[in-house]
């Protein structure tokens, strides 16, 4: 089977717990940051909970990967040696990384994933990465099915897409707006998300023609009806965003995906999932229960209208209703759906501002908030937080087992005894006894059957047991007990000799890399990313911004996003009049930035001089 029609959905993990969640939900592989080096520096890990991860994803034949995604100083090198050598040790499957100078250390043979943060955009750096000795290459959140589809035809490494979660509004990796003005780089992991503030939007004059909107802020990415284009397209791991997220987000978001993908597998053979085991839920996935600024598809049907979330960064859930009275102190609300004591919910005001409510007590369709807010009948009404569902959420709400099939055979001498498992893989072993004949032949026969159905608390469910013989012997339940036990043993041991472990040299290769000369957007900020360009034909290579060298106005950040479109001014339509430019952010601290237009791209660049010392 090709590689890439091994299907894997790959769920964040805030931490060790957060990610065996995942794996109980659905998860094929999580990601995890690691102790340092990780793009969420709020998002660390010692190696002693990796360790207790990759056991437990390891079960189900799921793998773990690290994320080592930031970009290295050259006194951070070193470092970054021993702890990617101490994470393969305890069996971690793949570093995600971002810093082309890790390539060039003393790896063990562990798989290297090129980050988001890499801006894999095209097929010539797809194919570039691919050839260097890359496993696995996330595409730019941008890409439209078509991008993805040509750069899967250039290449045939594995191809990781986003599906689901939060969207930077600038190309990974080529963001400098947070470094600039406040000192804190996004490619070292410190981003201030200054794309979540209030904005006004002016022109050279200070004109304002927007204030106080969230000019930068994007829905979240909801593509969870494309899984069969995608697939199609030629991506073989599906990814969830949200290593910053509660574990209540990653089990629902998890299940959901889950649920859908596990609807294709089963129609459609040509794909096989990449790890064993069937998850149940307690509960049932919806995505709009979980954080979300409302959802886009982003640009991978093309560039559409509604991508933005200009009214706030904050969740805005699922529609509730609309108002359809106002009391002294509590509201009703035309709604079909349940209302629950402790329900969070939200609204955008006359004045154009998102406010919350908690119900503090709710009766029906009642609802007496803790503090009583400015409605007008007619209000739209979204619920970000529903109680009873996180409620239900809180709890153990999943379970995963792996089938397996039971086999007994019985002649004169002893008993053979067999366990096989989905995935092919058997385990068996013989043992003596004394004949006993027995009196019912039904009861011996069911009295095998339901001990060795009686799994429990392990990780295998029984799907089936045959017991085979010509003489029907009778076996005390705690002697097939015994052997359900030992062979559940043995099956465990062998599904471990049997794991699949990528043990993988990064190569050294000497293609070349497609351009010849890189500026500081190429984040080359240690002497081992250097020498890797080098090595592949770049002859001049600016330091990265990082390293406080770029001077005068330059571009702090590369979006697909673009405020003139979002706006109805796009530059190619007769609207464009209705913002002359030239047009300016100002943020909240006054920081002024300049919005330039590359209509033949169409792309925004945001324009900016350093404010702030990097740190």
């Amino acid at each position: 089977m090709d590689a890439r029609n091994k299907i894997e959905l790959l769920a964040p993990a805030r931490d060790a717990e957060v990610g065996k969640e995942a794996i109980y939900h659905g998860a094929d592989a999580v990601y995890i940051g690691g102790p340092k080096f990780g793009a969420r520096v709020a998002a660390g890990n010692s190696l002693e909970d990796i360790e207790s991860l990759c056991r437990v994803a390891h079960t189900y034949y799921a793998k773990v990967y690290v994320a080592l995604n930031t970009i290295l100083t050259d006194s951070e090198l070193e470092e970054a040696e021993t702890l990617v050598k101490r994470l393969y040790e305890i069996g971690v499957d793949g570093l995600i990384v971002q810093d082309l100078g890790i390539t060039q250390l003393a790896l063990p043979p562990i798989a290297l994933h090129a980050s988001t943060q890499m801006d894999t955009r095209t097929p010539e750096k797809a194919r570039f990465l691919q050839d260097v000795g890359f496993q696995q290459i996330v595409i730019a959140r941008e890409s439209s099915l078509e991008q993805i589809r040509a750069i899967a035809s250039a290449t045939y490494v594995r191809l990781e897409a986003f599906v689901h979660g939060a969207l930077c509004v600038g190309y990974s990796g080529q963001c400098y707006l947070s470094c600039a003005l406040t000192g804190r780089s996004a490619n070292r992991g410190a981003c201030a998300q200054l794309c979540r503030l209030p904005y006004r939007l002016t022109d050279a004059d200070g004109h304002c023609y927007s204030n106080g909107k969230h000019l930068l802020s994007l829905r979240d990415m909801n593509l969870s009806d494309s899984l069969p284009e995608l697939l199609e397209a030629g991506v073989s791991s599906l990814k969830i965003e949200g290593r910053l997220k509660d574990v209540e987000y990653v089990k629902n978001v998890t299940a959901y995906y889950r649920t859908k993908l596990d609807t294709i597998l089963g129609t459609d053979k040509q794909y096989q999932r990449s790890s064993s085991g069937k998850s149940s839920f307690s509960f049932v996935p919806d995505l709009e229960k979980s954080f979300n600024r409302g959802f886009t598809d982003y640009f991978f049907y093309g560039r559409k209208k509604n991508i933005t979330s200009f009214d706030t960064p904050k969740s805005q859930g699922e529609k509730l209703g609309i108002v359809s009275s106002v009391g002294r102190n509590y509201f009703d609300v035309d709604t079909e759906k349940k209302l629950s004591n402790g329900d969070g919910l939200c609204f955008v005001n006359p004045s154009g501002q998102f406010e919350g409510i908690k119900a503090n007590r709710v009766d029906g369709r009642r609802v007496f908030p803790l503090s009583m807010p400015k409605l007008k009948v007619g209000t739209v009404l979204r619920r970000n937080f529903d109680a009873e569902f996180e409620k239900l959420l809180s709890k153990e709400s999943a379970e995963r087992k792996i089938a397996v099939r039971f086999l007994v055979r019985l002649n004169e001498a002893e008993v053979l005894l067999s366990v096989t498992d989905e995935d092919g893989i058997e385990a068996s072993f013989s043992a003596r006894y004394e004949f006993q004949e027995a009196k019912n032949v039904a009861m011996a026969e069911n009295t095998i059957k339901q001990q060795l159905g009686k799994t429990g608390n392990t990780v295998f469910s029984v799907v089936g047991v045959k017991v085979e013989t010509n003489r029907p012997c009778f076996f005390p339940s705690s002697v097939v007990a015994g052997w359900r036990r030992k062979l559940v043993e043995l099956l465990l041991e062998k599904r471990e000799q049997e794991r699949t472990v990528c043990d993988v040299a990064f190569p050294s290769s000497d293609c070349s890399y497609e351009e010849s000369e890189l500026d500081f957007r190429a984040n080359a900020y240690n002497k081992k990313a250097v020498e890797f360009y080098r090595q592949h034909g770049v002859g001049h290579i600016d330091p990265a911004f990082e390293t406080g060298t770029v001077t005068g106005e330059v571009e702090l950040m590369l979006c697909k996003h673009c405020i003139r479109y979002s706006l109805g001014a796009c530059l190619k339509t007769k609207d464009a009049g209705r913002l002359p430019g030239p047009l300016f952010l100002v943020d909240p601290n006054n920081n002024r930035v300049r919005l330039e237009f590359d209509c033949k791209a169409c792309q925004m660049k945001v324009m900016g001089r350093v404010k702030k010392g990097i740190r």
